[in-house]
């Protein structure tokens, strides 16, 4: 049996649908099991046991040759995806995306049964016209871990429990202690890891807070260490600019599984609403995440173990990445997150006790 899943981003959705996956393989052990992803996310699935071929489309690649005016690059490069899409054919197709562009890969790929949600789901940009083989809408409010699940046991793939198995392998695993063994960590730290950034500027924090929290966590004796991509580099090095203390840096220094097996070494997680959030939850390391313009309940770190932080403000979740305020004060749905409520949520998870602030040291 051959079986295609179309899941094409992000880091977070991808890391969602691994329980999916493994749901799949545990329903057809012998079945040949390929995924479309896109770029970004390929790292993620890449080297599963659960798979046996990952088809990576280069859509953004392609969109910046078009801009550069490099079209025939662009047309050779999509043919040849098109043809290696199209050189099996699939008994099923699961698109666990449901959006307008991923709604290409269902048409073009050549399968039996083309299975996804039906009309009615939420930001669903009408892809259910693309299958043959729909599946009642759900409660959009619903996590989306457990939607992906819903969907199979719909359709007869039932799963026994929410398992990920994160495709680390040893050299990843090796290269995450040489880092961590290079700027001085040992087994006997306490050692938090910081990831600020995300692509929504809605779900930023302020810099200087997060450099307020570092900075703290290192005065009573935490270890804390940066991580993001290159990309971050100008921003983590505002927040330190803000600190006294010196912290770990590894931005721009890993690939999303070294950065998970790294993740695998520290106690907790300090993130915004973004990827590196979901990788620390599918590898089992505890999160304090915190939330603003996002839900949670959709797309929070899953599982018990996790904590997040919110404001109970009206226009939260707004799913805007513009806020209309425009205002950081008045950004209520993260500007009411305190420095304090952050640090001690982080102390709590590593069961240090808890610190108070001085009102003159609360931003």
């Amino acid at each position: 049996m051959n079986i295609l899943i179309v899941k094409t981003s992000s880091i977070g959705d991808v890391t969602h649908a691994l329980p999916a996956l493994l749901a799949i393989r545990g329903h057809y052990p012998k079945a040949h099991i390929a995924w479309v992803v896109e770029e970004a996310a390929a790292d993620i699935i890449l080297g599963h046991a659960a798979l046996d071929r990952v088809l990576i489309s280069p859509r953004k690649t392609w969109i910046r040759d078009l801009r550069a005016g490099r079209v025939w690059k662009t047309v050779v490069g999509f043919r040849a995806f098109v043809k290696a899409l199209r050189d099996t054919h699939y008994d099923l197709l699961i698109d666990l995306q449901g959006l307008l562009r991923s709604s290409l890969w269902v048409v073009l790929a050549k399968a039996d049964r083309k299975v996804g949600f039906d009309r009615g789901m939420e930001h669903g940009e009408n892809s259910y016209l693309f299958l043959n083989e729909r599946v009642p809408a759900i409660d959009w409010n619903r996590h989306a871990l457990d939607r992906w699940l819903f969907l199979l046991n719909h359709i007869g793939i039932p799963h026994q429990s929410v398992e990920y198995d994160f495709p680390i392998k040893k050299d990843n695993e090796a290269e995450a202690e040489d880092l961590l063994r290079e700027r001085g960590v040992t087994d006997r730290d306490c050692l938090i890891a910081i990831h600020p950034m995300t692509r929504w500027p809605t779900k930023l924090w302020e810099n200087a807070r997060f450099g307020q929290v570092a900075d703290r966590l290192i005065g009573v004796g935490v270890r804390v260490l940066f991580t993001g991509s290159m990309e971050d580099r100008g921003a983590i090095d505002e927040i330190c600019r803000h600190m006294t203390h010196q912290p770990i840096r590894l931005d721009g220094e890993t690939s999303l599984k070294t950065l998970a097996a790294i993740y695998k070494r520290v106690n907790t997680l300090l993130t915004t609403d973004n990827g590196a959030m979901h990788i620390a939850a599918a590898i089992g390391t505890p999160v304090v995440a915190l939330f603003g313009p996002t839900a949670p309940w959709r797309t929070g770190p899953y599982g018990t173990q996790h904590t997040v932080l919110r404001s109970d403000v009206s226009c939260s979740p707004c799913f805007k990445k513009r806020c209309l305020t425009q205002d950081y004060e008045e950004r209520a749905c993260l500007g009411r997150i305190s420095v304090e409520e952050v640090v001690n949520s982080v102390l709590q998870k590593v069961n240090l006790p808890a610190v108070h602030m001085p009102e003159s040291a609360l931003p």
